[in-house]
């Protein structure tokens, strides 16, 4: 029989083994993308495939990202004009901000209710999960009808509603699990002092929600960023965003422009990411740290 130290390198063996196959399958689309938005025309379809080019370039980045001209290259015939991605771009970015940064104000707001004054029992909160779990085909023609009515159909004021409105309950489940963390005696001691109650959630609720709010805002502009039916059927012609932009091009066999734009659509995350990663890592261990003790 092994003994419990020989079982437990077993162990270590086995799961280290399946996490380097889980991170192999799920980094390999992205070594796939990358690779692939630095090879030359030629090599997007070759066979066998060529996993690194030996000559790499940066071409299409320059034509999706500067030139924005693809059907003038012979090589291309079957793509259709497609705009340059800037102005996709600013509209992402404006309408899932924007979005985002309503819905955590919103949620926070409604989070703090729910922990300390019971507005929403646990019950009502899964309740407005379910309803985001609702399939977006289901409510496309209501949505395109009433949307239509009121002029915020192919609108960046539309979209920014609608990705707000989806996105509150994610924000809300979060939030609230955060709000319960921060003791109540802390609170409770402000008002002995003094403090008014708006004292109370500005001097000591917010900054020990930092991390949450850090946290529900990263998460809530990926979802938003990446959104792609809900743009389709409320987006026409005015308002275009990256995922419908990368839709575009995805009847033709430009494989690697659709590389460099999903990359360069990926670089802005990243980025935001690397800014709040302070808070991130803070928020991520906040309620795992407190529910160890």
């Amino acid at each position: 029989m092994l003994t419990r130290r020989r079982r437990k390198g077993v162990f270590a063996t086995f799961r280290y083994t399946v996490l380097t196959i889980w991170l192999v399958v799920v980094a390999f689309p992205l070594f796939w993308i990358v690779a692939t938005s630095l090879k030359r025309p030629g090599e997007w379809i070759a066979w066998p495939p060529v996993w690194w080019s030996s000559d790499p370039t940066l071409g299409s980045y320059f034509r999706i990202w500067v030139s924005g001209v693809f059907s003038s290259n012979p090589e291309n015939a079957g793509l259709t004009e497609v705009l340059g991605p800037w102005e996709a771009l600013i509209n992402t970015f404006i309408i899932a901000f924007t979005a985002s940064t309503l819905a955590t104000l919103f949620a926070a707001v409604i989070a703090y209710g729910a922990s300390r004054y019971r507005i929403l029992t646990d019950t009502q909160l899964m309740a407005t999960l379910v309803l985001r779990l609702i399939p977006p085909f289901v409510i496309a023609g209501p949505l395109v009808l009433y949307f239509g009515f009121i002029g915020l159909e192919d609108t960046r004021t539309g979209l920014t509603l609608l990705y707000m409105l989806t996105t509150i309950p994610y924000a809300l489940l979060v939030l609230k699990s955060f709000v319960d963390e921060i003791p109540l005696d802390y609170e409770q001691a402000a008002e002995i002092l003094g403090a008014s109650r708006w004292q109370v959630i500005w001097e000591i609720i917010l900054p020990l929600l930092k991390p949450g709010l850090a946290v529900t805002f990263l998460f809530l502009f990926i979802l938003n960023w990446s959104e792609f039916f809900l743009a389709l059927i409320l987006s026409k012609t005015d308002v275009s965003t990256l995922p419908m932009h990368l839709n575009r091009l995805g009847g033709s066999s430009a494989y690697g422009l659709q590389a460099a734009l999903a990359v360069g659509a990926t670089i802005p995350l990243i980025i935001i990411g690397l800014l709040i990663r302070k808070h991130l890592v803070r928020g991520l261990s906040f309620g795992f740290v407190r529910s160890g003790k």
